[in-house]
């Protein structure tokens, strides 16, 4: 039959997995969406200040 401890044991084994798990989903789903935006924000400055140079030579 399980001790009392096993049985603790056990359950914080599951509440760990659980969290991991739900992280890996979390993670999954937001980081990419985090980057995209990045990526894209980086993108829109660099044209900006070229665009604006190209002004100021003109």
């Amino acid at each position: 039959m399980f001790e009392f401890d096993q049985y603790l044991g056990f359950l914080a084994f599951l509440v760990i997995l659980t969290m991991g798990f739900w992280l890996m989903i979390f993670l999954m789903a937001i980081l990419p969406y985090w980057i995209g935006g990045s990526v894209t924000e980086l993108l829109k400055e660099k044209k900006e200040a070229r665009k604006k140079a190209k002004e100021q030579k003109a």
